[in-house]
């Protein structure tokens, strides 16, 4: 999607109507900021509010999405295109977080080794070393949570047995043995527990 050109169709629509950045912000109980930002092709309208603006707008969810009023004729191929569109930025934000989520991982475990290290050869025996090794590894867990947060978030679990896409609870996929982003999972679909591995195109 063009944010840059939906934006200008946004104010074009809007002046359309005669309406005023701050009145059509009025009615959708946002800020006139907000309807700033798309205007200038810095935000998108979130998904709440899009079927209300486009009804003042006296426009389709296609027309905005596409940034330009769209005929019937070509209306089946520019869904196709804006579907195809928003696969490909779904895709493109699940790798961006999927890597953000290894960067984590690999930092947060070099930490440890480095942590652990420092405390051996700089801490002497005892509870201070006791102490200092259990912070490091509290530590440690924060980021870790933080990852599985962003694991679970983009894709799902392939079911080893009938392959069915399982997409857990933070719980369920905190509470599941793992190996490495395959996880010990029930599919709700055949009912047995295999390990599930993680795909990205959920």
């Amino acid at each position: 999607m063009d944010q840059v050109k939906i934006g200008k169709f946004i104010a074009e629509c809007r002046k359309n109507v005669n309406l005023t950045q701050m009145q059509l912000a009025e009615r959708l109980n946002i800020t006139d900021r907000a309807v700033s930002k798309w205007e200038r092709g810095k935000a998108m309208p979130d998904t709440s509010i899009m079927l209300e603006l486009c009804d003042i707008l006296c426009i389709s969810v296609n027309d905005l999405l596409s940034g330009e009023k769209i005929n019937m004729e070509n209306n089946n191929q520019k869904n196709e295109q804006l579907l195809l569109n928003m696969a490909k930025e779904i895709e493109k934000k699940n790798k961006i977080i999927w890597n953000a989520m290894w960067t984590i991982m690999t930092v947060s475990i070099i930490g440890l080794i480095g942590g652990l290290a420092i405390i051996k050869f700089f801490v002497p025996e005892g509870p201070w070393m006791l102490v200092a090794i259990l912070t490091l590894c509290l530590v440690f867990l924060i980021p870790c949570f933080y990852a599985l947060k962003l694991e679970v978030s983009v894709g799902a679990y392939k079911c080893k047995n009938c392959g069915y896409e399982i997409v857990p609870t933070y719980k369920q996929a905190l509470n599941a043995m793992h190996r490495g982003t395959t996880r010990y999972l029930k599919c709700p679909k055949c009912n047995k527990r295999t390990w599930c591995k993680k795909v990205l195109n959920k």
